[in-house]
């Protein structure tokens, strides 16, 4: 039986990092030691053995450092590598901090069959017990199989398959840390099988209106923590700065301070959309006859993180709040 042919991006991270001993699994990142995508597969080369893997150059970073500029630059390289590759799937090797954003930005914008599966790892490669190599190698399994296609983006961690809408890291270093709290995983990767047992519902790639390809930038959104005696002062700051947009990260099911719910509700009456989510991590946000009447939007059950990335693809397409409450609902 062939190998799928994988192309493989990397774009730094905790998997392309080397401390300096087997022990060194916290610090590693005062060496600036990181990996370039060949140099990644030529580390792990049992990787080749369940697929043909072919390194694409991006960057080496930790993915504190990466940002919508770079998920536009890696939505076309995807685009590139697929036209002149058409491999059967395309990996993202990236670092564990921002992967869920990256993910759920390609899952959005992605207008291809072909999938995407973003991986990382939570001990460096060069690590005792790193998890980087396994993880890397099921990636590349999940990205050729093909119960794959037409999901959106995935992210392959810990033998885990998660629609990048839905996954979330939930612990600053143990190997599950990556979870989809409401909804579980889509499947396994079991040293047997690719194993699947459900499909994501949302919008994903060519069933949404955004057609990012040809952007140069995406609108400003800011995150607002709130918090026991939170006020406006924030608000103030991020809309001086050029926010075309805010999400509140309320008090779970997504209320906010009395101080700060009035600063967001003249935010709106400016024609500043605001989305309300939770800070709790998991669950709806009910909106409620005070939400409404405030004019906010309610992020579904999405992360703060998640809803600003939607709320920037949103207002590429419109300023009409109906029109983005509907993204909310659908994607």
């Amino acid at each position: 039986m062939s190998r799928p042919r994988i192309a493989f991006i990397g774009t730094g991270g905790t998997i392309a990092s080397l401390g300096e001993g087997p022990f060194d699994i916290t610090d590693y990142v005062r060496h600036g030691r990181m990996m370039q995508a060949e140099a990644l597969l030529a580390f792990w080369p049992q990787v080749q053995e369940v697929a043909e893997v072919t390194p694409v150059p991006f960057a080496a970073v930790p993915s504190t450092a990466i940002g919508p500029a770079h998920w536009l630059a890696l939505l076309r390289l995807c685009e590139e590598v697929a036209a002149a590759q058409a491999p059967d799937g395309i990996v993202i090797g990236h670092g564990t901090a921002s992967l869920e954003e990256t993910a759920y930005f390609l899952s959005l914008t992605w207008k291809h069959e072909t999938p995407i599966v973003v991986v990382g790892a939570q001990r460096p490669s060069s690590g005792l017990s790193s998890d980087a190599g396994m993880n890397l190698a099921n990636a590349c399994r999940v990205a050729g199989d093909p119960g794959a296609r037409g999901l959106g983006a995935l992210v392959v961690m810990n033998d885990e398959i998660h629609a990048a809408r839905e996954v979330t890291k939930t612990s600053t270093s143990r190997l599950q840390t990556f979870r989809s709290p409401d909804m579980g995983c889509l499947g396994h990767a079991d040293a047997d099988a690719i194993a699947w047992y459900r499909r994501p519902l949302r919008a994903v790639g060519r069933q949404t209106p955004f057609d990012a390809a040809g952007l140069s930038r995406l609108p400003r959104v800011d995150i607002l923590a709130c918090y026991a005696g939170a006020d406006g002062a924030a608000v103030d700051a991020f809309l001086a700065a050029g926010a075309e947009g805010l999400v509140s990260a309320g008090f779970a099911p997504g209320f906010v301070t009395p101080e700060l719910h009035e600063a967001l509700a003249r935010t709106v009456a400016r024609g500043v959309p605001v989305v309300a989510s939770s800070r709790a991590g998991s669950g709806r946000v009910f909106h409620t006859s005070r939400m409404r009447a405030a004019g906010f939007l309610h992020a579904d059950n999405l992360t703060p993180q998640k809803a600003r990335v939607l709320l920037m693809l949103g207002l590429t397409v419109t300023r009409e709040a109906a029109a983005l409450q509907e993204f909310f609902t659908r994607c």
